[in-house]
């Protein structure tokens, strides 16, 4: 059984681009399609002199990299023209944000769409992007707990204090609070592994494993790390993302227990996107 209700959820991620599908034509047509979610990542800029290596393993990083739409503004036009989807970062680059900015801009994303949103978060990988925010990339993960601790506090309490080494504010009040309590899911995207596991036992509700490997092996480690922190695994969501989706590949992934699965679309105008959302639709349709 899903976190979401008695089936499981099928969503789409695209790097939103000023090249590729409008987020609010995107939104549309996913939710014209019965998805039941989506999500969009999150780069401020790249720096040109590309000191790290892709992610994905290509000797250039894809365009779509340095050309990426900021998450929040995208969410809230897709929001605007959807009544039914729900919408999320996939992934926001919190070490790189204000605490407090972004705890608004969640809190106001998700009270105006009465509940739709989805906070998926991640570590980062591009050490200069980061170092052009201060944040120095083996620490990101302390930096990311913090900010994500004081964010809580923001959220849940009427007069919210917080005082840590990289977040300090005084007794505070921040409206308005998230409609979802104590807060939208909060979702960690990356590999599996005892510090990711026990980040998300401490401070999420559930796992993004990109392109949805390593879960099956990966399970009783994740069930292991929130009773240890004194969560009941089964309140964690394990959400495979980018997948490219097949009856099979879903099967497997429903055997598991996952409550969600995100399909991938590629960063391109709706001439390629929309044709491609038409096939993982049959495949859902087919499903339900």
């Amino acid at each position: 059984m899903g976190k979401y209700g008695t089936r499981v959820q099928y969503g789409i991620t695209m790097f939103a681009t000023d090249r590729a599908m409008a987020p609010m034509e995107l939104a549309r047509a996913i939710e014209d399609r019965g998805f039941d979610s989506m999500f969009v990542p999150e780069h401020t800029h790249i720096p040109a002199s590309r000191e790290t290596a892709a992610p994905t393993g290509d000797d250039e990083l894809p365009e779509q990299y340095r050309r990426t739409l900021d998450p929040f503004v995208a969410l809230t036009a897709a929001a605007a023209v959807t009544e039914r989807i729900r919408i999320g970062t996939g992934v926001c680059l919190v070490a790189q944000r204000d605490a407090i900015g972004t705890a608004k801009q969640v809190a106001t994303l998700d009270h105006l769409t009465g509940g739709r949103f989805a906070f998926g978060i991640g570590f980062g990988w591009n050490v200069e992007e980061m170092r052009d925010h201060g944040v120095e990339f083996k620490r990101r993960r302390d930096v990311v707990r913090e900010k994500m601790l004081a964010m809580e506090r923001l959220w849940a309490d009427d007069v919210a204090e917080f005082d840590g080494e990289f977040v300090k504010f005084e007794p505070s009040w921040a409206w308005p609070k998230p409609v979802q309590r104590p807060r939208p899911p909060v979702l960690i995207g990356g590999a599996a592994g005892p510090k990711m596991f026990a980040a998300i036992a401490e401070y999420a509700d559930g796992w993004i494993p990109i392109g949805g490997a390593g879960v099956r092996d990966a399970w009783s480690d994740l069930a292991r790390a929130a009773e240890s922190a004194g969560r009941d695994p089964m309140s964690l969501s394990v959400v495979p993302f980018g997948t490219h989706p097949s009856q099979s590949k879903l099967d497997y992934y429903e055997s598991l227990g996952c409550t969600e699965v995100v399909f991938f679309v590629p960063s391109a105008g709706p001439d390629k996107v929309l044709p491609i959302l038409d096939q993982h639709a049959e495949i859902v349709a087919a499903r339900r």
